[in-house]
């Protein structure tokens, strides 16, 4: 999908994974050497390492180049960044996979994985009525997935408007009224942000 966007060598991989090390020159190569090793299992298909600042920012140029090629497949993208336990992201991208199946709908995952931050892009056409209904199934039943998982709806974007919805499937009736209550004392006449982060629902 991204090799129109890329001038490294790809691999024809399910994922790639990409390392970054830093600290001292001297280290460098250690560090290196270690990850290597660590990386050497039975699904590995190749390293690739940058022995160069150019090699480096090719690999990067790279990763920023995912998010643009995804209007090649779908014009629309719902984009969600999500997080589950870094011992649980096979299962997380499993499941995303099984529900990209059941809804007929592509379903491209990226991010940050030591920190389990992946997101989740649901590719949809959105003049599509079918299409944006089956999207938002699909969207509920992923944020019930991420949750099984002992996960959170976000990690780095923010609730806002589209997951506000689905707050209270994670967070508690009185914590959810204690946040509210929190909110209204320093934002008594809800200028600020209004209508995100919380559910309208009681």
């Amino acid at each position: 999908m991204i090799r129109d966007y890329s001038d490294c060598e790809l691999p024809e991989a399910g994922a790639l994974l990409m390392i970054e090390v830093d600290g001292n020159e001297e280290n460098m190569g250690f560090a290196t050497r270690a990850i290597e090793t660590a990386a050497s299992n039975a699904g590995l298909m190749s390293i690739n390492i940058a022995r160069n600042e150019m090699e480096r920012q090719a690999l990067w140029r790279t990763r920023k180049a995912l998010s643009p090629a995804l209007r090649k497949i779908a014009p629309k993208k719902i984009n969600e960044d999500v997080v589950v336990p870094v011992s649980r992201m096979p299962v997380l991208l499993d499941g995303l996979e099984l529900l990209s199946q059941q809804y007929a709908i592509p379903i491209i995952n990226f991010g940050h994985a030591g920190n389990g931050n992946i997101h989740v892009n649901l590719l949809v056409d959105p003049d599509n009525r079918t299409q944006m209904l089956n999207a938002e199934r699909c969207l509920s039943d992923v944020f019930d997935l991420v949750l099984s998982l002992n996960g959170t709806l976000s990690g780095e974007h923010g609730v806002g408007l589209e997951k506000k919805d689905y707050v209270d499937r994670e967070i508690e009736p009185a914590t959810l009224a204690l946040m509210k209550k929190i909110k209204q004392q320093f934002d008594p006449n809800n200028i600020m942000n209004p209508g995100k982060m919380l559910p309208d629902r009681e």
